[in-house]
C-alpha cells in the first residue's frame, strides 16, 4: 500500500481519500468504535473504525492491532471531524506491516519514566517519542539556517579527511586506527586541512562531519564523537574577523530554528530568542581580574575551567543582558601551534572561545600564517617537527593571513533546547561507556 501522504499534509476537504503509514501510538475500544493513533514523523492521526460500518477483515485487523506495530491504512476524511488529537480518518483497508513484541523495553510516552542509560539503550525505540523527535528537527533547522548563510556568502563546503597520520595537537588523547601496515588517527579537528584549503587559495570554506577525542569525560557535555560546523576564512585583518562570522552563523542558524521551529520549542518547553549583534567581548589579562572580583582565582597564564566559564556567563548575564559571549586573547601557553601570537604582546594568542550559557561551544581565531614563526611555535609546544612537515611545508610557498572556527552541533543544541544531556542532542552518542547500539 503506497503513501499517498504524510500525517501533516492530509487535506481538510471531507472525503478526500487518502493513504497513511507509521506506527500505533495508542488504541482504544469504546462500544461499537475502535479508535487507533497513528504516528509518523510529521504527526499523528485517529483512525476511526466503526464495527457495524466497516468489512469484516477491517474489524478483525483492527483489533488486533497492538502498541508500536507498524501498519499503513487507506481511508477518507470525515465530514465531521470528532478527533481531539491530529486528524481523523474512517479507514477501508488496514495493512499489518511488522508487529511490536509486548511488552516494549521502555514507556516511549515517557509517562513511566526511564533513565537515561535505558533511553540509549533501546534508542531507536526511544526516538519514536514525539519530543525526541524534535530534538532533531530543530538540529536540523539549526544547521540549514547555518548552511543558508555559509553558501549565500560566498564559502564553498569542502570534506576533509577523518583519518590523519600523526597528531595535531597537543593535549588531548587520539583514537588509535590500523591503517594498513601503519598506526593513523581520528582527527580531533579538521583545522590543518582546512588550513591547507587557504594556502590553496580557496578563500572560504566550511566542514560538516565528525571530530573524535578520546578523553575518558564522564559528564553531561561531552562526548567521544561530536559532529562541528568548521569555516575557515582568508584575507582577514585579525581575529575580530573571524568573530563577526561566527555570530552571524549562530545567528542565522537560530533564527531558522524560531521561524520553522515553533511547535517543536513549545513541545520541548524550551525558551529559544534570536541573539542580539554583536555578541559581548571579554579579552585576557582583564578576564582574570573579573574572577577575582567574583571570587575565583586563577593564576595568570592559566586556562579556564568550567566554574570559570559559568560565573564569566553570570558576568555578561548581568552586565550586558546576554547569552552568548566571546572570551578573546587567551595565553599562548595553552593553546595548539598554529594560533596567531599577538605580535606587541607575544604572552597572549588571537584565540577565541564562544560561549553560550555557561558552555563552551567552539574555539577558533586567527592562524598562524608566517612559514618562520609556525615553525618556531612548533619547537615552543616540544612537538616533533618531521611529524608535522606534511603540514608546515605548505607555507614555505605563501599563505594569505587566515582563521576560523569550529561549532560543536550537539553542544549548540544543547544549550539552546536547555536539554539535561549532551547525549539528548546525538541520535546514537559514543562516549566512554557507550559504543552500542
Amino acid at each position: 500500500m503506497k503513501r499517498s501522504h504524510y500525517i501533516s499534509d492530509i487535506p481538510a476537504e471531507p472525503g478526500a481519500n487518502v493513504r497513511i503509514a507509521g506506527w500505533v501510538e495508542n488504541t482504544k475500544e469504546v462500544g461499537r468504535l475502535i479508535f487507533i493513533w497513528v504516528r509518523d514523523r510529521t504527526g499523528v492521526a485517529q483512525l476511526t473504525v466503526k464495527k457495524n460500518s466497516v468489512e469484516p477483515e477491517v474489524l478483525e485487523t483492527a483489533k488486533a492491532i497492538g502498541l508500536h506495530d507498524f501498519i499503513a491504512a487507506e481511508g477518507t476524511v470525515p465530514d465531521k471531524i470528532t478527533a481531539k488529537v491530529g486528524v481523523e480518518i474512517i479507514p477501508s483497508r488496514i495493512e499489518v506491516l511488522s508487529r511490536a513484541d509486548k511488552p516494549l523495553p521502555l514507556d516511549v510516552s515517557g509517562v513511566v519514566e526511564s533513565n537515561l542509560d535505558t533511553r540509549l539503550d533501546w534508542r531507536a525505540i526511544d526516538l519514536r517519542n514525539p519530543k525526541q523527535q524534535a530534538v532533531f528537527k530543530v538540529q536540523a533547522k539549526l544547521l540549514e539556517g547555518m548552511q543558508e548563510y555559509l553558501n549565500t556568502h560566498g564559502y564553498l563546503q569542502v570534506f576533509t579527511p577523518c583519518l590523519i597520520g600523526a597528531p595535531s595537537e597537543g593535549g588531548a588523547e587520539l583514537f588509535e586506527v590500523k591503517f594498513f601496515d601503519k598506526t593513523a588517527y581520528l582527527r580531533q579537528d579538521p583545522q590543518l586541512h582546512r588550513q591547507l584549503l587557504m594556502v590553496a587559495g580557496f578563500d572560504r570554506i566550511y566542514d560538516l562531519g565528525p571530530n573524535w577525542r578520546a578523553e575518558p569525560s564522564h559528564t553531561p557535555r561531552h562526548l567521544c564523537e561530536h559532529r562541528g560546523c568548521a569555516v575557515e576564512l582568508s584575507f582577514i585583518d585579525d581575529e575580530h574577523d573571524v568573530m563577526r562570522v561566527e555570530e552571524e552563523l549562530v545567528v542565522n542558524g537560530i533564527k531558522n530554528v524560531v521561524e520553522e521551529c515553533q511547535k517543536e520549542i513549545e513541545l520541548l518547553g524550551a525558551e529559544v530568542e534570536v541573539p542580539k549583534r554583536p555578541f559581548p567581548e571579554l579579552r585576557f589579562p582583564e578576564v582574570y581580574e573579573i574572577l577575582e572580583s567574583m571570587g575565583k582565582h586563577i593564576p595568570r597564564g592559566e586556562d579556564l575551567d568550567r566554574e570559570a566559564e559559568k560565573l564569566l556567563a553570570r558576568y555578561v548575564k548581568e552586565k550586558y543582558g546576554h547569552d552568548f559571549f566571546f572570551v578573546n586573547r587567551f595565553p599562548y601557553r595553552v593553546k595548539p601551534f598554529y594560533v596567531m601570537r599577538v605580535d606587541e604582546e607575544p604572552e597572549w594568542a588571537r584565540s577565541i572561545d564562544l560561549v553560550y550559557r555557561g558552555l563552551e561551544l567552539s574555539s577558533g581565531g586567527q592562524r598562524e600564517h608566517r612559514y618562520e614563526r609556525i615553525i618556531e611555535q612548533v619547537g615552543d609546544k616540544g612537538m616533533n617537527l618531521e611529524n608535522l612537515r606534511w603540514f608546515t611545508e605548505f607555507f614555505r610557498y605563501g599563505a594569505p593571513p587566515h582563521g576560523g572556527f569550529n561549532i560543536g552541533v550537539e553542544r549548540l543544541t544543547m544549550a539552546m533546547l536547555g536539554l539535561g544531556n549532551i547525549r539528548e542532542a546525538a541520535s546514537f552518542p559514543r562516549a566512554p561507556e557507550r559504543l552500542l547500539p
